[in-house]
């Protein structure tokens, strides 16, 4: 808490960057910035248009994405990515390929 808090003070003291400002973008999206930074992002997102595309972009998209109902996935390919899944992330002993994908508006079993 104490890194985060010198990393917020930071950004404030200097002017925010394009790089700061995607570091920054799911709490900003999140609203979860403290005033102080969020006022500095917004002001970064109204000088920026680079910026500004890539929230405006993102809010959308994630507004698409709430409206939307889970849709299932084909076995063979909830097979598939569970194996490379588990390949990527070197789960070798655990292995859930042979699970069944979750039926339509269910969530999948961890």
């Amino acid at each position: 808490m104490q890194n985060e808090a010198a990393h917020t003070e930071a950004l404030r003291k200097e002017m925010v960057t394009c790089h700061d400002f995607l570091k920054e973008l799911n709490d900003f999206l999140d609203e979860t910035t403290d005033p102080a930074l969020r006022a500095e992002l917004e002001k970064h997102i109204t000088e920026c248009p680079n910026c500004w595309v890539i929230c405006d972009t993102t809010r959308k998209t994630i507004s698409v994405y709430k409206g939307m109902e889970p849709q299932p996935i084909p076995a063979s390919i909830h097979q598939k990515l569970m194996g490379l899944i588990q390949k990527r992330c070197g789960c070798g002993s655990e292995t859930h390929s042979d699970q069944e994908p979750p039926s339509e508006g269910q969530a999948p079993s961890k």
